[in-house]
């Protein structure tokens, strides 16, 4: 993410701050609130915590005009540019600089808790997104210095890829197609296309009888066809079987 040093933000605004005179320290175990004065502050006035790029900065404006009253930059926190006091969470030690070179440490207090915990907390949010864009850089050009892999084909070079667990289909276990027109399949032993011969019923067929002779006589023959009736009423029941004629009676 690219560094716009233009562009300004405001992390933090409390309407309401205390500027207090400090005596010089007198040990190295840190400040003390009660040490001042702290019904008599120097100025009071609005506090805006902005942002420029990785830099934060606190200042003090006049809370109807909004003419700046000091400001302390921050680089890092915490660090020696804000300092809380050993005995309140409500009271802070802040370094200020005139952009000449000089500077001077100021008593900051805040009438209530929770304006002290804002306050607080915006700064940390602050420097923590500065120490990520700070490893994602290192990530970045770690990587850009590192040799990149090329896996393009070169010229020539091919790929084979195998698929296992695929069976043939086995032809002989093929379904028979059905007919069209919706038929059945012929029967074994006849083709496919043939005709299917009728079978003759025994009683249609007409038995040729070599002795058969005509019912009428045309003059050419002399034989009585029809008989004797006498001797015919006078035959077995032999002859009726094989003439297949009826007896009258």
């Amino acid at each position: 993410m690219a560094e716009d040093n233009s562009y300004e933000s405001i992390l933090c605004v409390k309407p309401e701050v205390h500027v207090y005179r400090i005596p010089p320290r007198a040990s190295n175990r840190g400040y003390r609130a009660a040490d001042w004065k702290l019904d008599q502050p120097a100025w009071t006035g609005r506090m805006k915590i902005t942002a420029k790029g990785k830099m934060a900065f606190i200042k003090m404006e006049d809370k109807i005009t909004g003419e700046l009253f000091a400001q302390a930059p921050v680089d890092q926190y915490p660090g020696s540019a804000v300092e809380a006091v050993t005995d309140s969470s409500r009271y802070f030690v802040i370094r200020i600089e005139d952009g000449n070179g000089r500077h001077a440490f100021i008593g900051l207090g805040f009438a209530d808790r929770g304006d002290s915990f804002d306050f607080n907390v915006a700064l940390q949010d602050h420097f923590k997104w500065v120490k990520q864009e700070g490893e994602l850089a290192k990530m970045e050009a770690t990587q850009s210095a590192a040799p990149k892999l090329d896996l393009s084909f070169k010229e020539g070079q091919t790929i084979k890829i195998s698929i296992g667990n695929i069976k043939k289909k086995d032809a002989s276990l093929a379904k028979p197609r059905p007919v069209a027109g919706g038929l059945l399949p012929p029967p074994p032993g006849v083709k496919a296309g043939g005709v299917i011969p009728m079978l003759q019923s025994p009683q249609a067929a007409t038995p040729t009888d070599t002795n058969t002779v005509p019912v009428f006589d045309d003059g050419s023959t002399n034989s009585d066809v029809w008989g004797d009736f006498t001797s015919a009423g006078s035959n077995s029941s032999k002859d009726v079987v094989q003439t297949g004629w009826v007896q009258f009676s």
